[in-house]
């Protein structure tokens, strides 16, 4: 490894030693309940309370399988379910936005975007910080934006070899993804992008669950964790939220099954024939969505680290013939204007993978119209 990348990942990794995490920017909205207890009024004014889970600060899940214990609406389109999670132990938040028209009664399905937050923020985060509702309000999917803890990493924790709870993974991938199906006519044509730590959720949860994702967007986040420097950084970024640096994925010597496991680019051949989108800065410095004067943050580290491990990842792809867009820009801050506007420019590779057309306000659309053909060109790197 060059001098100047081995001096700039231990910085990183210095870095994320009192950080909240290495991996976001920005404080992080208020939980609906106080720890120890749940305290949400649905439409019909019910009240869920509970134990404290052992998770964080939600309430503990209900005795059972995986359930929606409780809908808020927030508007025409949006509302928040609440799914008591065994996996997790918990009962969690997921925000969606529906599309006009839907129903839990409709013979029809939609097809869905999951959207990911990253660290030290939640499932909020989205509708608060972009323009997603917006973006959405004609188009005909579900956008879904589940819960995933401040340093919960998209994964099912090791936990000393014991397992979950938490069990984030099987949260997202099963519990979330079964209970909108059954319930709220989610169909099987999906999209998953996120930002930082949801950066990484997208990609692993696209590389490991080979063909449930037909989209993987990832912004800012570590692509492949195994590289030198990057373990210590993820377990300094762990202990910074108080957490055991390893109880997510173990020793990365002793339980380097368990890394590999978790590691996107170990799977880099499950994602042919995903449609892909990687984005990071790659110099940490204020760019050009930053207004003069803004104070520089370590946090920022987080894109040269991103676009070290996106490099690893990319040379895989190519090699099982992958051909993913990849916007590796310079200066540029982790935050969320970047984001989104990364997001913006994949978004018509979004849509064209869900089959869904870009319309009018007011237009209808034909749910049974074939999704736009496959995109044969030359998909490069940007430099």
């Amino acid at each position: 490894m060059r001098p100047v990348r081995r001096g700039l990942l231990a910085l990183a990794t210095a870095a994320a030693v009192g950080l909240p995490a290495v991996t976001a920017v920005g404080l992080p909205a208020a939980h609906a309940a106080p720890a120890g207890t749940a305290a949400s009024a649905d439409r019909g004014g019910q009240v869920l309370t509970a134990p404290k889970s052992p998770s964080g600060p939600w309430p503990a899940a209900r005795p059972g399988g995986a359930q929606v214990v409780q809908e808020k609406w927030l508007g025409e389109r949006a509302v928040d379910v609440m799914v008591s999670s065994p996996s997790v132990d918990a009962i969690l938040p997921v925000r969606l936005l529906l599309p006009k028209g839907w129903s839990k009664r409709a013979k029809r399905t939609w097809p869905v975007l999951y959207l990911l937050h990253g660290g030290v923020d939640d499932y909020t985060s989205w509708t608060r910080m972009t323009g997603i509702e917006e973006l959405t309000e004609n188009l005909d999917m579900i956008v879904v934006m589940p819960e995933a803890g401040r340093a919960g990493n998209y994964s099912n924790w090791f936990n000393k070899g014991r397992g979950g709870p938490p069990a984030w993974e099987t949260f997202h991938t099963y519990e979330v993804r079964r209970l909108l199906e059954i319930g709220y006519r989610a169909g099987t044509r999906r999209a998953v992008s996120g930002l930082s730590m949801g950066a990484y959720g997208a990609m692993k949860y696209a590389a490991r669950h080979r063909g449930m994702f037909r989209f993987a967007g990832a912004h800012s986040g570590v692509m492949s964790t195994r590289l030198p420097g990057i373990p210590d950084l993820i377990m300094n970024a762990q202990a910074a939220e108080k957490q055991d640096p390893k109880a997510l994925w173990g020793d990365p010597i002793k339980n380097a099954n368990v890394w590999k496991a978790n590691d996107p680019s170990a799977y880099a051949r499950n994602l042919r024939g995903v449609s892909i989108y990687i984005s990071s800065g790659t110099t940490s410095l204020n760019g050009e969505l930053d207004p003069p004067g803004t104070p520089w943050h370590p946090a920022h580290l987080g894109e040269p680290v991103s676009a070290y491990t996106t490099r690893h990842l990319v040379a895989k792809l190519r090699l099982y013939g992958v051909r993913p867009v990849v916007n590796l820009y310079k200066n540029g801050t982790h935050s969320w204007p970047y984001w989104e506007r990364e997001f913006r420019r994949s978004f018509p590779m979004i849509l064209k993978a869900l089959g869904v057309r870009a319309a009018a306000p007011g237009a209808e659309q034909d749910p049974e119209a074939p999704p736009p053909a496959e995109d044969d060109g030359d998909w490069g790197l940007l430099d």
